[in-house]
């Protein structure tokens, strides 16, 4: 019984590891940054999905099967050494996908948001070389300010949310405080800067 609480606290923070996933959170930012976009006349609502398959679905699949060949040990990938080369992986799925919806004629919404996410893996991939920031808190700190951006200081409630993630990573020992406040900062600074300015 004197270890029922940690263990719960464990499990807690690995099922929102799960739920708050960069994937999980990025497939579901487009399909509304793509739903948001479709309210012009003309526009489909869908463009987000396309956007969502070459920005988490492919590279989610790169490491899935990195996992299943035992290249990566965990589709998290923990060690920051086996971390750069799935992120450039998914710099160029991004990319590829990028050009494909300009392309078509994607709206603005959705060709600024993805071009945000490439720039953020950019620089994930780049000081992972040195550093473990965390992915997950950068993603979600990103999901926050385009969902701010988008709806206004409504979105603001999400912000337990990107908390929760943090505590999460720090929980299961995943990273530092500092990684996780460092990489939610970049992951912030780079969705309100990019995102408005392209959209």
């Amino acid at each position: 019984m004197i270890n029922a609480g940690p263990a719960v606290g464990d499990r807690i923070a690995t099922i929102v590891s799960e739920v708050l996933a960069p994937a999980v959170l990025v497939a579901a930012l487009l399909v509304t940054v793509g739903w948001h976009a479709g309210e012009a006349p003309g526009v489909s609502h869908w463009w987000g999905l396309p956007g969502a398959i070459f920005a988490a679905v492919i590279p989610l699949g790169y490491v899935l099967h990195g996992v299943r060949t035992g290249r990566l040990t965990d589709h998290h990938i923990p060690d920051r050494a086996d971390r750069r080369v799935p992120l450039l992986f998914g710099v160029v799925s991004l990319t590829a996908g990028l050009v494909l919806l300009v392309f078509l004629g994607a709206p603005r919404e959705v060709l600024a948001l993805l071009t945000a996410g490439g720039v953020g893996l950019a620089i994930f991939a780049l000081v992972t070389h040195w550093w473990k920031m965390s992915i997950h808190a950068g993603v979600a700190a990103g999901t926050l300010a385009t969902m701010i951006v988008i709806y206004g200081p409504v979105a603001l409630l999400g912000a337990p949310l990107v908390v929760l993630g943090g505590w999460a990573r720090v929980r299961l020992t995943a990273h530092t405080p500092a990684q996780v406040v460092v990489g939610a900062m970049a992951g912030a600074i780079v969705a309100a800067t990019i995102f408005p300015i392209l959209r």
